[in-house]
């Protein structure tokens, strides 16, 4: 069994919880918006580089992107854009691992649409695995007095959330697989590199038109947005090197070890204490990783 795409998923969900700690931290100075767009902005030059040392390692020509690859793309890198967004406004009105926990109803909808979208594999022990591992994740965000604006809006806005990190995906794996890359590694980074680039270009246009003064803030704080975006593209590297190996719906539910890290994040950074709702929550997402990692494919 060909294992590799759980490393690169557990990588990529490590750089991810750093990434959006630190992207919490800038939504106070920048806005749900400028966070957003300091991922995409800082980040895509270090994905020209992963991109430049993998060519010049594989001495591997760049994959033809054609109309397939553009429409899947686009798809990805405008979902993911409203569902960064979504996310950081969520982690404005809830804690951080709880904001985690709301996004992670996203396999669900992954996995339906990868199997519709793409016909990739969905055995009834990996839609088990799923639902036991998203079951998990519902349980630590269920909390007492969760209505009203402290509960409702941020539970809407972090499912929406999952929902477009979901199409985001799938997107992101349709494009991978259209370029029908000889090496795995260059259509990954080919097609994060493009992603990026798609977005920076996309963000940059609209708070040039919208709020300019974003952009200057986003320079001055050009600092901890340098690792933001550093983070976020190793991150999305990983990530894409998964999606290119295995199904949007395997890696996506494996990549709910996130909370975990969240929950460390959580307490050492923001103080905030797990409690025995959420360490139940941990385990049936544990159990449900465990049991998609060594399903049949």
């Amino acid at each position: 069994m060909n294992l590799v795409w759980v490393v690169y998923t557990v990588l990529g969900a490590l750089g991810q919880t750093a990434r959006n700690a630190m992207q919490r931290e800038l939504t106070q100075s920048l806005g749900a918006v400028g966070a957003t767009h300091v991922r995409f902005l800082f980040g895509f030059p270090f994905a020209l580089l992963f991109l430049a040392a993998t060519t010049a390692i594989s001495h591997v020509p760049l994959p033809h992107a054609n109309a397939t690859f553009w429409t899947w793309i686009v798809a990805g890198a405008i979902t993911q854009i409203g569902g960064t967004a979504s996310m950081l406004l969520t982690m404005t009105a809830r804690s951080f691992v709880v904001t985690i926990a709301y996004l992670k109803t996203e396999p669900i909808f992954v996995a339906v649409l990868g199997f519709a979208l793409l016909h990739d594999p969905l055995t009834l022990v990996m839609a088990a695995a799923i639902l036991i591992a998203t079951s998990g994740v519902v349980l630590i965000s269920l909390r007492p007095g969760a209505g009203g604006e402290g509960g409702l809006r941020p539970a809407l806005l972090g499912l929406s959330s999952g929902g477009m990190f979901a199409i985001s995906a799938v997107g992101y794996r349709g494009a991978i697989l259209a370029l029908h890359a000889s090496n795995y590694v260059l259509g990954a980074s080919f097609a994060l590199s493009v992603g990026l680039v798609v977005q920076s270009a996309l963000l940059s246009l609209y708070l040039a038109v919208r709020s300019p003064g974003v952009l200057v803030a986003i320079v001055r704080l050009w600092r901890p947005s340098l690792f933001a975006g550093f983070m976020g593209a190793l991150a999305s590297e990983f990530w894409f090197l998964a999606f290119a190996l295995a199904s949007a719906a395997s890696v996506r539910t494996l990549g709910l070890v996130d909370v975990l890290f969240a929950q460390v994040t959580s307490h050492v950074i923001f103080k905030q204490r797990t409690t025995f709702r959420e360490a139940a929550g941990i385990v049936l997402l544990l159990a449900g990783a465990i049991l998609l990692v060594w399903a049949p494919k």
